[in-house]
């Protein structure tokens, strides 16, 4: 093992995965096909389209006002 490493042309992060849970969840049918078209059009799996999108709800501490219909 050498004394001292140079790390000068490192890359931060390189090989940092988030960590992914696999969870069953229900979607109801029309929004499943709502994220299976878009994702086909921008190019990118529907599950990731569906992650990006609750990840900018949480971030942008999203307010969800459920009101009960009588």
């Amino acid at each position: 093992m050498k004394k001292e490493y140079n790390f000068s042309k490192g890359t931060r992060g390189k090989f940092y995965r988030a960590k992914k849970i696999q969870k069953t969840i229900r979607i109801d049918e029309g929004v499943l096909k709502f994220y299976q078209r878009l994702a086909r059009k921008v190019g990118i799996p529907y599950q990731t389209l569906i992650n990006l999108t609750l990840r900018k709800f949480s971030a942008e501490r999203g307010l969800l006002v459920i009101e009960a219909i009588e």
